[in-house]
């Protein structure tokens, strides 16, 4: 089992590094026991926060309610749980 997220019934939690006012919005790999992401947005006004779950809602196929940032609202190491989700973390590294 991976150390950058966790299942618990429905609810997937993921453990993120995120690099901010990147050229594009992607998943960068692995950093340590986090998923690393990689923004376009810049880190202004929550601007990198919303595009973080916005990708992460397109990414699993869920809407945007069904995506919360946890824990890291002004940190580079954030945990964001996703609800409902029928695909599985790993796609995201393929």
């Amino acid at each position: 089992m991976s150390e950058w997220f966790r299942r618990n019934g429905d609810i997937l939690t993921l453990t993120l590094h995120i690099q901010p006012g990147a050229k594009r919005t992607e998943v960068a790999g692995l950093h340590g026991a986090a998923l690393k992401i990689r923004l376009a947005a810049p880190p202004i006004e929550g601007r990198a926060n919303e595009a973080l779950l916005k990708f992460i809602a397109e990414s699993f196929g869920v809407p945007l309610r069904q995506v919360e940032l946890k824990q890291g609202g002004q940190s580079r190491h954030k945990v964001v749980a996703v609800t409902a989700s029928k695909i599985e973390p790993e796609s995201l590294l393929g």
